[in-house]
């Protein structure tokens, strides 16, 4: 380095060395959102002394287990540089198909039909954007109507009549070692994607190509097929929380997916994700997911009607927006 470009460095050097704890602790997004995931706790045990109990804290994270699952795929979307709209009938398709499955052709088909839904929806967004062209946000927004009309047309407008399985039952409410099966089950997808995005090749293109898309595939980076793995991923991940929400009220139903998506965006966003991909912490999607769902329980407590609940997560989405997009954008 020559002298020119070392007292060049030298102040942003010094900057660095200048920055106040409470901005350090802002350049770590899992720890702000574990921090107020502790403040979440303490207020909600001054109105409900049940918010620190264990039991309740399991049965928190049995619910957050659902939204968990759908955060996770879509996390993978995100750090694309893309977005996936089409989560809240995934969830609702793999349900049904998973129950009709169940009862059609015998329980042990119920689950991997339910999968299967999901990828193909995966598969088609991924390479309606990979291969198309077409802006992500749109594709499947269009995807989500579509499988709303199948669904529908399915069930001829009616209440789904197929019952989720015995299996489906005890993966969603059952428990092992006194751990209910739904925290297992996401617990040990977490462990996969946060290993195969931080120890993989394929989890280090995810972020090259988050940051540029051109420059990943200059470099040698299959981008389509990253691209339509991602998505792939995210419709399975979906479909796999609908058979566990399925399993959980014992029946899948309509629309039962669409209170999700917007807490899983929010989750992955208070994650310290940037929306705009390329930068992101599996471990602060964990954190954002714990964090919403003790949210939703505490506005529970309080009575917040659903229209107060959507204008509380779209402010927080727009408050992290706001509070992450200073830091720079790694390139």
């Amino acid at each position: 380095m020559s002298t020119g470009e070392l007292v060049a460095a030298q102040p942003s050097s010094a900057t660095a060395r200048a920055k106040s704890p409470m901005q350090r602790l802002l350049l770590n997004p899992p720890a702000v959102v574990g921090l107020c995931c502790l403040l979440l706790l303490l207020a909600g045990s001054a109105v409900n002394r049940n918010f620190l109990m264990p039991a309740y804290l399991l049965q928190q994270l049995q619910i957050a287990a659902f939204l968990g699952l759908a955060a996770a795929g879509l996390m993978a979307v995100i750090l694309l540089g893309h977005i996936d709209l089409s989560v809240p009938w995934t969830i609702t398709t793999g349900a049904m198909m998973a129950a009709a499955a169940g009862s059609a052709y015998g329980a042990g088909w119920a689950i991997p039909a339910g999968l299967f839904c999901g990828a193909l929806v995966g598969l088609a967004n991924g390479l309606g954007v990979a291969l198309l062209r077409i802006p992500s946000m749109i594709f499947t927004l269009g995807a989500n109507a579509v499988l709303q009309g199948l669904m529908v047309l399915y069930t001829g407008g009616h209440a789904p009549q197929d019952a989720a399985t015995p299996l489906m039952r005890e993966l969603a409410v059952g428990r092992t070692l006194g751990l209910p099966n739904a925290v297992l089950a996401w617990a040990a997808v977490s462990l996969l994607v946060y290993l195969l995005l931080t120890r993989t090749a394929a989890g280090r293109y995810v972020y090259v190509i988050g940051n540029s898309e051109r420059a990943a595939y200059l470099s040698g980076v299959r981008t389509a097929r990253m691209t339509v793995a991602c998505f792939v991923a995210c419709g399975m991940l979906a479909a796999f929380a609908g058979v566990m929400l399925a399993g959980y009220s014992g029946n899948a139903y309509q629309a039962m997916g669409d209170p999700y998506l917007l807490p899983a965006i929010a989750a992955v966003v208070l994650g310290g994700t940037n929306i705009l991909g390329g930068r992101g912490s599996y471990l602060g999607t964990v954190a954002g997911v714990v964090f919403i769902v003790l949210l939703q329980s505490m506005l529970a407590v309080l009575q917040m009607p659903e229209a107060g609940r959507q204008i509380i997560y779209g402010a927080l989405i727009l408050a992290m927006l706001l509070l992450y997009g200073r830091s720079a954008k790694v390139r």
